[in-house]
């Protein structure tokens, strides 16, 4: 039942709905412009009320099959379609149909397609998903089938049917494959990829199995059987015919290929591309090779992204058990002060101010590389971030990283200090000298580096004194753990003056480290 639609009242008083017709319209038009605008008002609210509650049109069972594979496809390569954008679809294709590609292509594009770059893979996915080409000579538009034919017919419930007929009861393949009915044994195959599972399939390594499958479902070991008839006959017709059946059928092996491995790129991209991630979240920053960074890249930033939409406002920790008897009581004064309605004490968190303190030398380089752009992609919900580099000695970054890209940032910071020799003890020196005074118990000091300052005087005691002065340090090594206290690794020493030490190889790792980092920001 349709919620009610409460309808302003008349100005006047009078209760009665306004017409714009009539007694009532006249009486408005004596009474003003004022009064005949607020009734004309009062009847386009009436009018739309009604058109409110009228019940949804129903999606036809037609449109649903090709429009969730379509649906499916779509976001496996990347668009984000809720299901609420998924009913929409489905009551759009029901108002324009199939019969028009141009104004089925935009008519999707409106509701799914959010931004531009969604918009480019709609277009990408919209293309090769009804594309229908295996059958027909893509150098001659004549031998192409018409919208309809080629893409939509076979999945409405009349379309299944006549296929039936055509594919099994009506010709046999043989016959089809020697008429020449291009527009059929495409349908036949839609068919028999639909009945095999196509829309399963994952990996390349099952490309064969689905096009066996296919061919199988379409007929071809009552074909196989009838070449064999015609070659044993052993008349030169029957061997002509034979013959071209073949060709006929190699040409189908060829398209059923095509099929599948267009349906690979289509319901493989989306798991393919997670298994991806997941690779490279998990994969040490040191063994990426130059080709996988500008991916790596892109993940750093939408896990940034990510964060921050989560953390991104200053919230408020309910704690519970708290009464907050000054709200409760301004909140019951209605009730003479009787707490119907209790009011808890809340905590508000702040934004985290960093200072992060990054090793640029040739062992650490790269971690440090998307530690920085991790950081600086997360700005919206830190609020004070300054950076150091340091090697053989330390100095502040955080203006190169503020006005230049983050990619030139860090290529210029890493030709200023970046690769050179560790002395952990000669930079923490630097630091006290010009930026100890800046720390305060709001402060979090996260320090990435391996400890390792080549026999040098590591310094502790000014690690001690930032203790006591910051609100926490974190440490991050992105050496193994196995690897601490070894050789030249100060890392226990400096441990005991450190809130977290933790090993911080991975995008796992710092995506594990900045949450912590953003929830205990209070």
């Amino acid at each position: 039942m349709p919620a009610p639609c409460h309808e302003p009242p008349r100005s006047g008083g009078d209760s009665t709905l306004p017409s714009p017709s009539g007694r009532r319209a006249g009486e408005s038009a004596a009474r003003g412009p004022k009064a005949g605008r607020d009734a004309t008002f009062t009847a386009a609210i009436r009018d739309a009320c009604t058109v409110a509650s009228l019940p949804p049109a129903p999606i036809r069972a037609a449109a649903s099959e090709p429009l969730r594979r379509f649906l499916q496809a779509a976001r496996g390569a990347g668009l984000r379609v809720s299901a609420a954008e998924g009913i929409d679809a489905a009551r759009a294709v029901d108002l324009v149909g199939f019969s028009d590609r141009t104004m089925l292509k935009d008519t999707l594009g409106l509701v799914l397609a959010k931004t531009a770059d969604e918009k480019v893979l709609y277009d990408e996915t919209f293309e090769l998903y009804f594309q229908r080409d295996e059958f027909f000579d893509g150098n001659d538009p004549e031998t192409k089938p018409s919208f309809e034919a080629q893409s939509l017919r076979q999945w409405t419930p009349d379309g299944l049917h006549e296929m039936g007929s055509l594919g099994g009861q009506s010709q046999s393949l043989s016959e089809l494959l020697e008429s020449d009915e291009r527009a059929v044994l495409a349908m036949a195959m839609e068919i028999a990829a639909h009945e095999s599972g196509i829309e399963k399939i994952r990996y390349l390594t099952q490309k064969n199995v689905y096009v066996r499958q296919i061919m199988n479902r379409m007929g071809l070991r009552d074909v196989q059987q009838v070449m064999e008839a015609l070659l044993a006959s052993g008349t030169a017709d029957a061997s002509a015919r034979a013959r071209r059946l073949e060709g006929q059928v190699e040409r189908l092996w060829d398209s059923a290929r095509d099929f599948v491995e267009r349906s690979l790129l289509l319901f493989a991209r989306g798991e393919t591309e997670q298994r991806r991630e997941r690779l490279l979240k998990s994969a040490r920053l040191v063994n990426l090779d130059r080709h996988q960074l500008d991916r790596t890249r892109v993940l750093v930033r939408q896990m940034a992204k990510r964060l921050a939409t989560r953390y991104a406002r200053v919230r408020r920790r309910r704690q519970r058990g708290q009464l907050d008897v000054r709200r409760t009581l301004r909140r019951n004064m209605s009730w003479g002060g009787i707490p119907f309605i209790t009011t808890w004490k809340q905590k508000r968190i702040e934004k985290a101010r960093v200072m992060v303190l990054c090793d640029v030398s040739g062992s650490v380089a790269w971690v440090s590389q998307f530690l920085l752009m991790f950081l600086y992609a997360l700005t919206e919900v830190l609020s004070d971030i300054r950076s150091f580099a340091y090697s053989g000695s330390l100095m502040e970054v955080s203006d190169i990283l503020e006005n230049q890209p983050i990619d030139e940032a860090i290529t210029r910071i890493m030709t200023l200090m970046g690769f050179g020799s560790s002395n952990y003890g000669n930079a923490f020196a630097d630091f006290e000298d010009g930026w100890m005074k800046h720390v305060t118990n709001k402060t979090t000091v996260i320090i990435l580096g391996d400890a390792r300052g080549n026999g040098t005087d590591p310094r502790t005691d000014i690690v001690g004194r930032l203790s006591r002065r910051a609100k926490r340090i974190i440490w991050l090594n992105p050496e193994f753990r196995s690897s601490w206290g070894t050789g030249d690794s100060d890392i226990y020493r400096y441990a005991p003056y450190c809130s977290l030490v933790r090993v911080c190889s991975t995008l796992n790792d710092l995506e594990r480290v900045m949450t912590d980092l953003l929830e205990k920001a209070d």
